[in-house]
């Protein structure tokens, strides 16, 4: 997958646009994508005539389409897609624009995803609840109570404990630590400082998901402006280079013999996208990884190489993703306690840190970042390796 060019068209992101995000009301996906995509040309120093590529990633709720380039007033695009991998689809988004850009097809592409499900007056859980019953045998899990996301994870997550001996206070350590992370990001929903017991204490979602296992419900949007390096060369920011790229989608079979709960797209995307970037797990510096659920985390790090396969509880037990720790973890938050903005929200961070942004929580070394996407139950996977530094190979 990997395409050659000149080290001019080599791609880099160079804008980031983040609207308000949290319980912010009255305003569409399509709002909030529009003046995610205008902050992200700000940022970057660019007007929007120089955009020449648009990709989004439309969420849950209806309203956002390819009339989004209408709207923003772009025409004589060269590249213009609605992708749609769900949790995954930020890093698909990325590794789409940075094939175009260098191979010439566009140069100056803008990434969005927009959301807004949650609604004035209903609680978030309600925001995830509007799955229909299916026709037939199909639909008989679900009137028996195994329809919802959270039932489903919380399958993977007890085949993992019965397979490998994984624990619900080991997950209650990556929330732990991620909220230790947010105290320091003025951006989070979430910044009280939490312990292991609050953890533990707070209620069952769906056995063994906790309340603090789960992520959060947000609106909002987060843009980003991939480019060539030459013209990112006066960009008001550190341009942040895209050193390597990769996507694998296991989905898996509701058979006997099924990897599910025990390992995920990562164990593919992982390694291929550090290959490309010519690094290894040791050279990385930090990982944003997905956390729609502290088990994704649990589940990535392994499949990645962090640790070996069935060690993530110990690894997150040991103290090694908390500020301080051996390997700087979601290191605004994450989806836990900071902003649920699907892949886009590693990527963000991703971004600050290797801009060196990140104030109170920025990382001691930021030279190779590595950001994860997980799409689905676990189905579709994406990965990116990031750096401040310009790359002597790769994408």
């Amino acid at each position: 997958m990997t395409v050659r060019a000149s080290a001019a068209r080599r791609p880099v992101i160079t804008g980031l646009g983040m609207t308000e995000m949290g319980r912010v009301y009255g305003r569409s996906p399509a709002d909030f994508a529009g003046d995610a995509v205008r902050r992200a040309a700000a940022d970057a120093g660019l007007g929007l005539d120089d955009i020449d590529g648009l990709l989004l990633n439309p969420g849950l709720s209806a309203g956002l389409d390819l009339s989004l380039a209408k709207r923003l007033g772009l025409r004589d695009l060269r590249i213009l897609s609605s992708i749609q991998s769900f949790g995954a689809s930020a890093g698909a988004m990325v590794s789409y624009a940075a094939m175009a850009v260098n191979a010439g097809m566009a140069h100056t592409i803008a990434c969005v995803y927009a959301d807004a499900p949650l609604q004035q007056g209903r609680g978030s859980a309600a925001a995830y609840s509007t799955a229909r019953v299916p026709a037939g045998f199909g639909g008989l899990t679900m009137v028996a109570g195994f329809g919802s996301i959270n039932a489903k994870y919380a399958v993977a997550v007890q085949r993992h404990m019965q397979a490998y001996g994984t624990t619900s206070e080991q997950l209650g350590a990556i929330a732990v630590a991620q909220r230790a992370w947010a105290v320091n990001n003025p951006l989070a929903q979430m910044r009280e400082p939490i312990t292991l017991a609050d953890h533990q204490n707070s209620r069952m979602i769906v056995d063994p998901l906790h309340l603090l296992d789960c992520c959060l419900v947000t609106n909002g949007a987060v843009a980003v402006i991939v480019t060539a390096a030459d013209r990112a060369a006066d960009s008001p920011h550190p341009a942040v280079h895209v050193l390597g790229i990769a996507q694998s989608h296991p989905n898996y079979l509701d058979v006997r013999g099924s990897a599910f709960g025990l390992s995920s797209g990562a164990a593919q995307s992982g390694p291929a996208a550090l290959k490309m970037a010519g690094v290894t797990v040791a050279d990385i510096d930090i990982a944003q990884i997905y956390d729609c659920y502290t088990f994704t985390v649990l589940i990535t790090l392994e499949d990645y190489g962090f640790c070996a396969k069935g060690e993530g509880g110990p690894f997150a037990a040991s103290g090694a993703l908390a500020p301080g720790g051996s390997l700087a973890v979601n290191t605004g938050g994450g989806q836990l306690s900071s902003y649920y903005m699907w892949g886009m929200t590693p990527l963000s961070e991703a971004i600050i840190q290797a801009r060196g942004e990140g104030g109170e929580r920025q990382a001691p070394r930021n030279d190779v970042i590595m950001v994860s996407g997980n799409g689905g139950i676990l189905e579709h996977h994406s990965t990116l390796v990031l750096s401040p530094h310009a790359p002597s190979s790769g994408v």
